[in-house]
């Protein structure tokens, strides 16, 4: 879990930027010279001293718009329909905070499932179920997914992805399917997926986010910690991860380096196209890309400083030897509240659902011995 207090990442994260900026005042203009006339920038966006916007501060992606759409859902959904949404997840919320009886006995073997309060499970409802399982996971007092449906431009969305028009993932290949045939079965090979902490999932053994936060593309996981931290300089830009303490380094300006080299959040480039940030990332890690794909895996971001509390952020990612099209999504990522900070994700420190896990296993493994003798 996570640590109170001002994170000692956070505390080296601006000296990881070698002079990073700071805001100005009235910055002088970009290209401007002697007796040129200055050219004119939208009013209203925090900018640094070389005049580029000031991406800079603690944000917060959080939402509960899921990256794909139902099915028979427009992009754009009435205020009726988001205020609906919102209202059900406060009252799923409400009934996880809700107290246990203490007569109710023994627990059901092998677990139940939590009755919803609403007339069908939210989303949220339906991911944490399956996170958790028939015995449970979090209760919400662990948890802070966002109470809010995105909006964009003022505009409720039904989901995350806005290209292709379904707003769903595109299907895989047949070059995909049968790659990752192969894989799984190598896996089988390796033997059980509780053998050994190796075959765990990265996230369960505090390697990389849950769900896709650190991405690209950067993501909500739904559950908790969906914070970043952003500090910039003329050469490069930093990202800092809440979640597993992740950090991205984008350099501004340069080339990739050979397909050979791969990085565990893939190798980012920055390039401003006016006022907003482009980011091109290559060079994925084969453990960690984007639903299977990393070898030939590009993900494009484009930030944007909308106003002092919003960055507007676009993906693209683009695959021909995984998905059958690219699809593009769109988020906001608010400025979290004044005073407000990201905290250390003391991952390593209490991570005992990894022993648990283990021990589990080890259980099962005896338990099953002894009925054979």
């Amino acid at each position: 879990m996570r640590t109170v207090g001002l994170t000692l990442t956070a505390a080296l994260l601006a000296l990881a930027v070698a002079g990073a900026q700071t805001p100005a005042s009235a910055p002088k203009p970009l290209g401007a010279a002697a007796g040129q006339k200055p050219t004119a920038k939208p009013a209203g966006i925090p900018r640094l001293a070389d005049g580029r916007p000031d991406l800079q501060g603690n944000w917060t992606n959080a939402t509960i718009t899921m990256l794909e759409r139902r099915p028979n859902l427009p992009l754009a959904i009435t205020e009726e329909a988001a205020r609906l949404d919102e209202n059900n997840t406060a009252r799923a919320l409400e009934a996880r905070e809700a107290p246990s009886n203490p007569d109710r006995g023994a627990p059901p073997v092998g677990g139940e499932v939590r009755n919803s309060p609403n007339a069908e499970p939210t989303n949220l409802e339906l991911l944490w179920r399956a996170g958790g399982g028939l015995v449970g996971g979090y209760n919400s007092f662990w948890v802070d997914p966002g109470d809010r449906v995105l909006r964009i431009d003022g505009q409720a969305r039904s989901s995350i992805i806005i290209d292709p028009p379904n707003g769903r993932v595109p299907a895989y290949t047949d070059e995909a399917r049968a790659r990752m045939a192969k894989a799984a079965a190598i896996r089988k090979t390796q033997g059980s997926e509780f053998d050994h902490p190796e075959l765990r999932p990265l996230a369960e053994r505090c390697i990389t986010s849950f769900g896709n936060n650190a991405g690209p593309p950067m993501l909500p996981n739904y559950f908790y910690n969906n914070s970043y931290s952003i500090v910039q300089s003329k050469d490069s830009v930093i990202i800092l991860t809440e979640m597993v303490h992740d950090a991205r380094v984008v350099r501004m300006g340069g080339s990739h380096p050979p397909a050979g080299l791969r990085k565990w959040f893939g190798d980012s480039i920055g390039r401003w196209e006016g006022d907003t940030l482009v980011i091109e990332t290559t060079n994925f890690h084969p453990n960690h890309g984007f639903r299977g794909a990393w070898e030939n895996l590009k993900v494009t971001e484009r930030l944007t400083r909308k106003d002092a509390k919003t960055l507007s952020y676009r993906f693209t990612v683009e695959d021909p030897t995984t998905f059958t099209a690219p699809f593009t999504g769109e988020l906001v990522f608010n400025a979290m509240a004044p005073g407000e900070m990201v905290y250390e994700y003391a991952c390593h420190e209490g991570n005992y659902g990894l022993e648990g896990v283990m021990s589990g296993a080890r259980a099962q493994e005896r338990e099953a011995a002894k009925k054979k003798q």
